[in-house]
């Protein structure tokens, strides 16, 4: 197989899709100071998403085409149920000299290659806080992607957070934890700060504390590689504060909930991929 290797300090970064996630990542890439905004593009006629991608230096044109031929590393941020056609569309264009990426939930790497028409395609799963830096990606690399290309796509999304390599098999619940949990945190947040407001709290200060807790907590999970279980321990003494919160937490099914949460958005990932 003929090897057509990607420049990568130079490369160029095009987005298939210029929603909320392609911003997300690539506001994410310029921010991290991984590639200047000058190497990236994408295209859409809507003024309010132009506006958003040209408001840090990407250039936004009005065809998919032209981003296509200025880029060789493409990504196809599209809803799930556009992919099929948005890569077909495009499929004459797409030379083996590009590397592909797909960030869509549920389409698997064997559909994404028979519409391309190639198969140098690496799958990807991040989620919304790489807009900020901290997202959780997982990749899986396609039969002709090659290890360098796996470097080039562990960077890109490694300066927007931490990205794992996983088998494709394990997308479906990569996607209903990682890639829906945000929405999960953002309930137990408000949930929290509601708490905080019934025990007299102002709304700012309950919402604020909210975040900054939970941000936290997660901060002690990453950091110090103690079990969560041994970090709720040593906040919980005997007879306290916190077991008497953790008590109801459980009466309440909370972890269980939690649990079917991740299994049900894994299995609605399941149905559409098989769809």
């Amino acid at each position: 197989m003929e090897a057509f290797p990607i420049p990568s300090d130079t490369y160029k970064l095009g987005f298939i899709g210029a929603g909320k996630m392609a911003e997300n990542i690539a506001r994410g890439v310029v921010q991290s100071g991984l590639m200047p905004p000058s190497r990236i593009r994408t295209s859409h006629s809507n003024p309010i998403r132009r506006d958003a991608f040209e408001s840090f230096g990407v250039s936004v044109f009005y065809r998919n085409d032209d981003v296509i031929e200025e880029s060789d590393v493409l990504i196809f941020a599209v809803k799930p149920q556009a992919v099929k056609k948005v890569v077909s569309q495009v499929k004459p264009l797409l030379s083996k000299k590009k590397l592909l990426v797909s960030v869509a939930a549920g389409i698997k790497l064997k559909d994404l290659e028979e519409w391309a028409g190639q198969s140098r395609f690496i799958r990807v799963m991040p989620n919304t806080p790489s807009a900020v830096g901290e997202a959780a990606s997982v990749m899986s690399l396609g039969g002709s992607a090659t290890e360098e290309d796996a470097d080039i796509i562990a960077k890109l999304f490694g300066s927007v957070g931490k990205i794992w390599r996983g088998d494709e098999k394990l997308f479906d619940a990569v996607t209903g934890l990682s890639g829906s949990g945000p929405a999960y945190i953002y309930l137990a947040i408000e949930a929290l700060a509601d708490g905080g407001v019934a025990a007299g709290l102002p709304r700012e200060l309950a919402l604020g504390l909210a975040s900054q807790t939970v941000l936290g907590a997660a901060s002690m999970a990453t950091k110090t590689g103690k079990h969560p279980g041994q970090l709720k321990d040593e906040v919980t003494s005997p007879g306290g504060t916190t077991i008497a919160g953790i008590h109801e937490l459980e009466k309440g099914g909370f972890r269980g909930t939690l649990m079917n949460a991740v299994i049900a958005a894994a299995n609605r990932s399941r149905e559409l991929s098989q769809n």
